[in-house]
């Protein structure tokens, strides 16, 4: 009995203000401004004092984590007010993360300027660490650099043990990403036109609504890669056999010697 009277008084335990910031591991001023912001329910009033409870303790723990993961306390304010429209603040949190979650799996690698000029010799010029700078794939520190990916460090680095400049691999991947951007901006606009639509719409998603989007995105997500990668495989096909047909023609028209 004593157990269930101490949970109770729990839940029903309230707090002034400077004892629920300091509860919420924020200062005063902090906890002001968030109800400025109407991002904390109204307090209780009795006579000039304003008691808070529990339910305002899990909100800030709510909003503290919620900027951790890099949410803008104008997008949780949306969030909060969704709740209180009667949606699943769980569910838009879900669908967010489900937009927004990286579609590569690469891992960095690291490589001083010993291995780096193992690998590359007097190809490792100023000209070609500013060209892969540029395009965002290294960082350099004072004693080596670090690629965002070791895949397409490994590819780099055999492409030029095979005898290909390393600045003719800088140019053709530059030239490779201006066209990848251009196939993430055709699925950019698929998914946006026939999948995410209701999130433009001013009317409130439905309930149940984000956790079936979030299920579609899930199932999309491979898809396009598929889609991506088999389109990729046919466009080469089509072009060795075109590239290959001239080279044969060409060989011909020079007649036997060739």
């Amino acid at each position: 009995m004593d157990k269930v009277r101490a949970a109770a008084d729990d839940r029903k335990r309230e707090y002034r203000v400077e004892e629920l910031a300091e509860a919420a591991g924020i200062t005063t001023r902090t906890l002001r401004f968030y109800r400025e912001r109407k991002l904390l329910q109204p307090p209780r009033k009795e006579g000039r004092i304003a008691w808070y409870g529990e339910e305002h303790l899990a909100r800030l723990r709510m909003i503290g984590e919620l900027l951790d993961r890099g949410h803008t306390l104008g997008g949780i304010a949306e969030l909060i007010g969704a709740g209180e429209s009667g949606r699943d603040v769980a569910e838009l949190i879900g669908l967010e993360a489900a937009i927004v979650a990286p579609w590569s799996d690469e891992t960095p690698v690291r490589l001083d300027w010993d291995e780096l000029r193992t690998v590359f010799g007097d190809q490792l010029t100023e000209e070609n660490t500013a060209e892969s700078i540029a395009q965002g794939y290294i960082t350099v520190e004072e004693d080596g650099i670090t690629h965002v990916s070791r895949r397409l460090m490994d590819a780099t680095t055999e492409l030029v043990a095979e005898g290909v400049p390393l600045s003719a691999v800088l140019e053709a991947s530059r030239r490779t990403r201006e066209h990848v951007d251009a196939i993430a901006e055709v699925f950019i606009e698929v998914v946006s036109e026939h999948l995410l639509s209701a999130l433009s719409a001013d009317t409130p998603l439905p309930p149940g609504e984000a956790a079936r989007l979030t299920e579609r995105i899930m199932r999309v997500r491979p898809l396009a890669r598929t889609v991506a990668d088999a389109q990729f495989t046919l466009a080469m096909d089509r072009r060795v056999h075109v590239e290959y047909a001239e080279l044969l023609r060409q060989r011909r028209e020079n007649g036997p010697e060739a």
